[in-house]
């Protein structure tokens, strides 16, 4: 029996770091490949190498493995691999939550209602802001997050303009400072000042475990 396959870059298990689920155990799949080539991306492996192919039973298998109800389907950008939709909708049927990272340049709309989309908007300051589809800040659900990674001051005005203009506020809109290029302080101090009703986002990941990959 045909069974569909997907590019991966690696699996594992570690602290969800983002989000609104920021601090859960988390089974990651990070799919390999992506169409953009931000500044700042800190995952440039998942692009820059090939990548091993796995089948979508054999993955839906490691997640029953891992003892986790929350499943992370990140990138690269998961949403270039047709079957990655396949696998959301396979997660979802077996009851995880299933969170799906996506750089914002493609339509989220054919993703599963029952996952929830981490919609990563590309700032001026990524390099990749005019490859947005800015649609698919209509598209959101309730349940669904949106993530701004801020490397400036006019990053974050760019920001707050598109938040307005689309009514986006709460505790799912997330905004985080650029490692390297923004520091946590700065940023929190813009919020506060503006009394902006967000989330600063902050990868404890990284604060737990440093840059090491697979964790």
């Amino acid at each position: 029996m045909h069974e569909e396959v997907l590019n991966v870059s690696e699996t594992f298990l570690s602290i969800q770091g983002e989000s609104t689920f920021t601090g859960l155990p988390c089974f990651f799949i990070r799919l390999a490949g992506c169409n953009l080539r931000c500044h700042y991306c800190d995952t440039r492996y998942a692009y820059e190498e090939e990548g091993y192919r796995e089948g979508i039973g054999r993955l839906v298998s490691m997640a029953l493995d891992s003892r986790l109800r929350l499943v992370e389907i990140t990138g690269g950008e998961p949403l270039l691999q047709e079957h990655s939709l396949l696998l959301i909708k396979e997660l979802c049927d077996r009851g995880f939550t299933v969170l799906v990272e996506t750089n914002g340049s493609r339509d989220i709309s054919p993703v599963d209602p029952r996952a929830v989309i981490i919609l990563d908007v590309k700032t001026p300051g990524s390099g990749f802001s005019e490859m947005m589809d800015l649609e698919n800040l209509k598209r959101l659900r309730p349940h669904d997050e949106v993530k701004f990674v801020i490397t400036d001051r006019a990053d974050y005005d760019w920001t707050k303009a598109l938040l307005e203009r689309y009514n986006l506020h709460g505790p799912r809109v997330l905004l985080s400072p650029a490692k390297g290029y923004l520091k946590p302080q700065k940023l929190s101090e813009w919020i506060i000042m503006d009394r902006l009703d967000v989330r600063l986002n902050l990868q404890i990941h990284k604060i737990i475990f440093g840059d090491r990959r697979g964790v």
